[in-house]
């Protein structure tokens, strides 16, 4: 099943620790390629500072894809302010 993970940066600590936690948070997605169907940063509209994390990914269930978003590095860090997670199902492009 795929899930959609959105997560929001703290404003005031968030750039920073996310900085901080980049290799970690890129070592932990390598880990679970299997179940990442699409990972990247949201930005602000110059295209350039991170303000979050898009992710989708494929799990068997709603506890599954809460275990990745709570075992991800900038979780664990405090990077997010909040993390949205929500049942997705992918209609284009055609799988």
């Amino acid at each position: 099943m795929l899930f959609s993970l959105i997560c929001t940066d703290k404003p005031e600590t968030g750039l920073a620790l996310r900085k901080e936690n980049r290799p970690a948070h890129l070592e932990y997605l390598e880990a679970n390629i299997d179940k990442v169907k699409y990972a990247g940063p949201t930005l602000t509209d110059d295209g350039e500072t991170p303000t979050g994390s898009l992710l989708i990914i494929e799990v068997a269930d709603r506890a599954e894809a809460e275990a990745f978003a709570s075992g991800d590095p900038y979780a664990k860090a405090g990077v997010f302010e909040n993390v949205g997670i929500m049942a997705t199902r992918q209609v284009y492009p055609k799988a």
